[in-house]
């Protein structure tokens, strides 16, 4: 397929990579710092903190303090216009680059040089190396204006593990003053080998929505079950009943899940519980199913409940939207893909995951193009899911997302 965003004949590439690359060893010393002081949504202080001293230090321009503690760096090019360039206007375009920086809930068993250092507090999904890469980015376009025209807006958000921060960010007028035309961002993958990246058009990742339902039923001894209505039975029905929504309301050719994560009941062994509560969550890529799935699961427990005598308080929850890839732009990111991986597995189009992200909210707003770069490496064991307490990535990755990031820019300006 031809690239909509070939690369200006000006532009060295093999420059641009060996320029990039010589920044290793510092990605590595900002990624390693930041993932010794992982802080939770909204509580990223130290981590703002160093993100603009850095930026300070490079004559970057940049706000601090949006969505409590987010920034954004603003970078213009000094490439003269030139009427050959494959997009009107290059002069007046901006791209923005978002980069999540919030750690998890979670007591770090990594044994390395580099480990937590705040106790039941981890990087255990690759922020740490989201914000080292954005940094490396505005470090290198900073230092190469001339080879770009237009602005360059680099997002660092907090709150990404929630409550989210995309959102908020977007309310403070992050993608205004001057207008976004689009957006990028990357997600390092452990489900993926070191060197690949995973794009594609349309549906990336999924919608987030959660449940809460308490089922109130009535008490008793488990010798006599007829004076009780059984909370416990009317949740295990509940439970077997949801799953026909995927099984039997969703067409085939669309994906969903619905699952319950969890069901509360019961003290002892002879005591009819009084009530039970369930939690879940509901995934999807459709849009159309916004609004179908909790009025669905309302109806279900309704009917099960009503027909067995109980009550029940049920509350609904969207998070996240899906993350819907703008065509063009995921085009413009697979063509500089394609130019820089060198594993034969390459460029993987068709990757997808149920899991939520709140780029999501960025992608409703402009068109744009989020994916997934390969942080995998077994045999440094260097393959532990995210959001385990030994997650880890090899940082060789570290490199290639600068370098993917300041292709797009090129090209995009």
């Amino acid at each position: 397929m031809v690239s909509t965003f070939p690369h200006p004949a000006s532009v060295d590439l093999s420059r641009v990579r060996l320029a990039i690359r010589s920044l290793q060893p510092q990605l590595v010393e900002w990624r390693r710092r930041l993932h010794q002081k992982p802080e939770l949504g909204f509580q990223e202080k130290l981590t703002s903190e160093f993100i603009s001293s850095q930026l300070q230090a490079w004559g970057i321009e940049h706000q601090t303090g949006i969505a409590q503690t987010g920034i954004v760096a603003t970078i213009t090019g000094t490439k003269p216009r030139t009427t050959q360039s494959p997009v009107p206007s290059p002069d007046s375009r901006v791209l923005a680059i978002r980069a999540d920086m919030d750690a998890l809930p979670i007591q770090e068993l990594n044994q390395v040089s580099y480990c937590s250092q705040h106790d039941g507090v981890m990087h255990a999904c690759g922020h740490d190396g989201h914000t080292a890469i954005a940094l490396g980015t505005a470090y290198y376009l900073q230092q190469h204006r001339q080879d770009f025209a237009g602005t360059i807006k680099i997002i660092f958000q907090p709150a990404e593990e929630g409550p989210g921060g995309a959102k908020p960010m977007i309310e403070a007028g992050v993608l205004k003053n001057p207008d976004v035309d689009a957006i990028i961002g990357l997600h390092l993958w452990n489900n993926l080998p070191v060197g690949t990246v995973g794009v594609r058009s349309g549906a990336l990742m999924a919608a987030v929505e959660l449940f809460d339902c308490t089922i109130v039923g009535k008490g008793g001894h488990g010798a006599i079950p007829h004076q009780t209505v059984d909370s416990v039975v009317v949740a295990a029905q509940i439970v077997t009943a949801l799953q026909t929504i995927v099984a039997r309301n969703v067409n085939p050719l669309d994906s969903a899940v619905v699952t319950v994560g969890a069901l509360h009941a019961g003290t002892t062994h002879n005591v009819i519980a009084d009530t039970a509560t369930l939690k879940g969550t509901v995934r999807y890529f459709n849009p159309a199913f916004q609004g179908f799935f909790a009025q669905r699961i309302e109806q279900i427990i309704s009917g099960i409940c009503q027909s067995h005598g109980a009550e029940y308080d049920f509350q609904y929850r969207s998070l996240y939207p899906p993350v819907i890839n703008d065509h063009s732009m995921a085009e413009l990111v697979r063509s500089v893909a394609e130019e820089i991986v060198e594993t034969p597995v390459g460029v993987v189009p068709e990757c997808q995951t149920m899991g939520g992200e709140d780029m999501s909210f960025f992608l409703q707003e402009v068109p744009g193009c989020y994916f997934f770069l390969g942080s995998a490496n077994p045999d440094k064991d260097l393959a532990y899911p995210h959001h385990h307490p030994r997650f880890d990535f090899d940082e060789t990755a570290l490199a290639m997302g600068v370098e993917i990031f300041v292709r797009c820019v090129e090209q995009f300006l």
